[in-house]
């Protein structure tokens, strides 16, 4: 690292976008990952999009048994 830097001439918030979306990553155990793997395969999706929709049968439990 420098001892010191030039920020004279900076732009505050030049790459700052407001309706930026983040997207963590997720990290699966192998096995998990083989597995949705092989039924994405079978299935001719995407792993993300089985994924999601697993998630999303999950939600739809936990907001029913809630009720």
């Amino acid at each position: 690292m420098k001892d010191n830097y030039d920020f004279s001439v900076a732009e505050r918030g030049r790459f700052y976008r407001a309706d930026a979306e983040f997207h963590f990553p997720v990290y699966l155990e192998p096995d998990v990952n083989e597995f949705l793997t092989r039924l994405a395969e079978q299935k001719k999706v995407a792993v993300q999009d089985l994924v999601n929709e697993l998630l999303r049968a999950d939600v739809n439990i936990i907001q029913s048994a809630g009720r």
